[in-house]
């Protein structure tokens, strides 16, 4: 088995450093709040009191952070530990441009570095499911391959394009986020409304929210707003929200009303709903 350490143990480091050391891997962690590292004690792990000592004689370092400025800091404090070969996992949701530039340097400095965010709470964690992307150099994600799948139910390398997989993450995070305002304005309708929560909730379970992605997603994609829902339509039941809502706050209707007044006064009322991507996907633009 091997010699690993957890850099960040909040919630989902704590999870993974856990899951690591019950499959039999020597698991040291740190955190700035030492406690937090102190509580993996029973679980076998060993905490260090600094990233450097952390890391000492790891042959693999996972980074499960804040944020990018997190990332720069902790390196920075483990390096001085870091032994010949050892390859940086770097777990936190960063912005691509950072983490491009960030792989960019480390790699000139000889150090290996492999971004590998994931969508998964601690429980996926602890139960090795969810999915995990890496983006970095093919050579070094093959050296870890094995054990990042032992880690995740769905491992995906998407290239050597050392911001692909942070983009991604964005990708599904922003469809998260989304989804959690949308719902709680359907429960803010309901409350509204008079009407319970779970009833709302058990409406939208009744949609197929997969097949919305399959269709008007793909269409979308493609530039292709031909309409079967059109967008000053779509527009009148939105404003029958905003009504019926009435002094209910609202997470995102209000921003998508103000959206579709723009594509409607640029004279798109009459293209389907998803021409609220028409600047996001026009015909000709670089990529």
């Amino acid at each position: 088995m091997a010699n690993i350490t957890f850099l960040g143990t909040g919630l989902l480091g704590a999870a993974f450093a856990e899951a690591a050391a019950k499959r039999g891997d020597t698991v040291t962690a740190w955190n700035r709040t030492p406690d937090k590292a102190r509580a993996l004690e029973r679980f076998g792990i060993r905490p260090a009191a600094t990233p450097s000592e952390a890391v000492r004689g790891a042959s693999r370092v996972h980074l499960v952070l804040r944020d990018d400025a997190v990332v720069e800091e902790v390196i920075a404090a483990a390096r001085p530990g870091l032994a010949a070969g050892a390859v940086l996992v770097d777990h936190t949701t960063t912005l691509p441009k950072r983490t491009a530039e960030r792989a960019a340097r480390l790699r000139a400095e000889g150090l290996a570095y492999l971004h590998c965010p994931v969508f998964m709470g601690p429980a996926a964690a602890r139960a090795a499911q969810g999915s995990m992307m890496a983006a970095g150099p093919r050579d070094l994600f093959a050296r870890v391959e094995a054990d990042l799948a032992r880690m995740t139910a769905r491992l995906e390398y998407l290239g050597e394009r050392a911001d692909l997989a942070a983009v991604h993450k964005l990708f599904g995070n922003a469809a998260i986020i989304g989804m959690v305002a949308i719902m709680a304005d359907v429960l803010a309708l309901a409350r509204s409304s008079g009407v319970e929560p779970d009833a709302a909730i058990a409406r939208l379970r009744q949609l197929d929210l997969n097949a919305i992605v399959e269709r008007r997603g793909v269409n979308m994609a493609k530039g292709d707003f031909a309409a079967s829902f059109e967008l000053a339509m779509a527009r009148k039941d939105v404003g029958l929200m905003l009504e019926t809502l009435g002094s209910e706050p609202a997470a995102a209707l209000p921003a998508i009303a103000a959206r579709m007044d723009q594509l409607i006064a640029a004279g798109h009322g009459a293209l389907d709903t998803s021409a609220m991507a028409i600047d996001a996907v026009r015909p000709g633009d670089a990529r």
